[in-house]
C-alpha cells in the first residue's frame, strides 16, 4: 500500500489509467486497415522476437472486462487512443462502420461504469497507405490528420473528457525518423526535420479542426526527460543543453511559444520544410491542458563519434527491466520547470510507470509509484498546477520495439490464454483509491 492519502492530492485530482491501441486491441480484422506498425514489425530484425501486434491484448473483445478492472481498481479516468486504420482504413476516404460502432461501444461503457474517457487521437499507428504518400514527411498529412480529428470530434466529442491530439511526438519524429527504432524505421536527417515540423503542425491543424467541430478541453501529450551532464564540464554542458533543445525545448517552445530553439535549428539546417516559420502561429494554438509523459533522465556528455552532437550515457540510478533510471526527483523538477518556463495551463502527467519482471507481485513497482506520486505532490506544493496522473498501463501489453519481452502493467497478461490478473502495483492503487477520501 501507498504512504499517503488521496485527500493530500486535493478533491478535483484525477486518478486514471492509460493505454493504446495498437499495444492493447488486437483485431486486426472487420474492416481495419493496416498501419505501419504491421508492416514494421513484420520486418525482421525490427522487433524483439518478431512478436506483431496483430493480438495484444485481445481489447477489441475483451474490452468490457478491463474497464472492470478500470473501475474496480478505483480509477477516475481512462487514457486510450483512436486507432486511426480502424476508423478509416486508407487514412482518407471511406469510414469504417465496425471501428466506429466498436469506439462507440468502448465510450458508453466507460460512461456506463463511471470512468471519464481521455481520448488520444493519435499514438503511432499511421495507416499505411498515408505512409506511401509521405507520412510525417509530407506537409499534406497536416490536412489528412486534420480532417481525422474533425471526424471523431463529430461522432464522439460529446462524450469524451478531454481530447490530446498527439502522444510523444519526439518518438513519432526523432525516435521513427532519425534513430529509426520505430515504425517507420527511418535513420535520416531530411526525414526527422520533415516529421519534427511537421508533427506540430498537424498538431495545430487538428486543434483548429477539433474546436470548428465544438470539442472541448483540448491538449497535446509531450514525453519530457530531466536532461542531465555527466560530468560539470563545459563540454558536457553544452551537450545537455543541446540534449535538452532536441528532446524537450523543440516540443515545448513550438506548441506553447511558437518558437524552435536554434541549437537545433541550426543543426538541421537546410533539412527543414521550406518557410517552415510561417507555420508557427498553428503549431502554437492556444490549449486547455498539457500532458507530460515521463520516466526518465537524460545524461550527456561530448560527443565521442565525428558528426554526433552528443552522446548519451547510462548513468549510476537504480534501473527498470528496460534500463531506465528511477528519478522520481526528475519528475518534480520536470512539472515546476515547465508550469515556471513555459506555461499556466494544467498540467496532467499522462504517462508513468515502469517495466518490470514478475508474477502477480510486484514490490518494485510498487515502490516507483509511490517515489512518483511523491513527487507530483512535491511539484504541487512548489506551485505547479498538476490536475491528474495516469499510470502506464493498464495491461502487459505490446511495448512496441521490445515486442511482448517488457511488462509495464498494473495487471498481468497471460499472452497465451488472455488472462488478467492483478498485480500489487494495482492492489496498491486500489487501496489509495476506494479507501482513502477524495478531501
Amino acid at each position: 500500500m501507498f504512504s499517503f492519502e488521496r485527500r493530500q492530492f486535493g478533491p478535483d485530482f484525477t486518478f486514471g489509467v492509460a493505454t493504446a491501441a495498437y499495444q492493447i486491441e488486437g483485431g486486426q480484422r472487420d474492416g481495419r486497415g493496416p498501419s505501419i506498425w504491421d508492416s514494421f514489425s513484420a520486418t525482421p530484425g525490427n522487433v524483439h522476437g518478431g512478436d506483431t501486434g496483430l493480438a495484444a491484448c485481445n481489447h477489441y473483445e475483451l474490452w468490457p472486462q478491463d474497464l472492470d478492472l478500470i473501475r474496480q481498481g478505483g480509477f477516475d479516468a481512462y487514457r486510450f487512443s483512436f486507432s486511426w486504420p480502424r476508423i478509416i482504413p486508407q487514412g482518407t476516404g471511406a469510414t469504417n462502420a465496425a471501428g466506429l460502432d466498436f469506439y462507440d461501444r468502448l465510450i458508453d461503457g466507460m460512461l456506463e461504469r463511471g470512468i471519464k474517457p481521455y481520448a488520444t487521437l493519435y499514438h503511432w499507428d499511421l495507416p499505411s497507405a498515408l505512409q506511401d504518400r509521405g507520412g510525417w514527411m509530407n506537409r499534406d498529412i497536416a490536412g489528412w490528420f486534420a480532417d481525422y480529428a474533425s471526424l471523431v470530434a463529430s461522432k464522439f466529442g460529446d462524450r469524451l473528457e478531454a481530447i490530446a491530439t498527439i502522444n510523444e511526438p519526439w518518438c513519432v519524429a526523432f525516435l521513427s525518423h532519425y534513430l529509426g527504432i520505430h515504425a517507420p524505421g527511418y535513420r535520416d536527417m531530411r526525414a526527422a526535420a520533415r516529421a519534427m515540423h511537421h508533427v506540430l503542425f498537424a498538431h495545430g491543424t487538428a486543434v483548429d479542426a477539433l474546436r470548428g467541430a465544438g470539442a472541448k478541453n483540448l491538449g497535446i501529450v509531450l514525453n519530457l526527460e530531466k536532461s542531465e551532464p555527466a560530468t560539470a564540464s563545459d563540454a558536457d554542458r553544452k551537450a545537455c543543453d543541446f540534449g535538452d533543445a532536441l528532446f524537450n525545448r523543440w516540443y515545448l517552445g513550438g506548441v506553447l511559444k511558437g518558437e524552435y530553439p536554434k541549437v537545433i535549428t541550426d543543426w538541421l539546417g537546410s533539412h527543414l520544410p521550406e518557410n517552415y516559420q510561417d507555420d508557427m502561429a498553428i503549431v502554437s494554438r492556444p490549449l486547455d491542458w498539457l500532458g507530460i509523459n515521463y520516466y526518465t533522465r537524460g545524461l550527456y556528455k561530448a560527443p565521442d563519434e565525428p558528426g554526433h552532437p552528443v552522446t548519451q550515457v547510462k548513468g549510476e540510478l537504480e534501473k527498470t527491466d528496460i534500463g531506465w533510471e528511477i528519478y522520481p526527483q526528475g519528475l518534480t523538477d520536470l512539472l515546476v520547470r515547465v508550469s515556471r518556463e513555459y506555461t499556466p495551463l494544467p498540467l496532467y502527467v499522462t504517462e508513468n510507470g515502469m517495466a518490470e519482471v514478475e508474477g502477480d507481485t510486484d514490490p518494485r513497482r510498487v515502490r516507483y509509484y509511490e517515489d512518483h506520486l511523491k513527487a507530483v505532490l512535491a511539484a504541487r506544493d512548489a506551485g505547479a498546477d498538476v490536475r491528474g496522473y495516469f499510470a502506464w498501463s493498464l495491461l502487459d501489453n505490446y511495448e512496441w520495439a521490445e515486442g511482448y519481452s517488457k511488462r509495464f502493467g498494473l495487471v498481468h497478461v497471460d499472452y497465451e490464454t488472455q488472462e488478467r490478473t492483478p498485480k500489487s502495483s494495482y492492489r496498491a492503487f486500489q487501496g489509495l483509491l476506494h479507501n482513502s477520501p477524495q478531501g
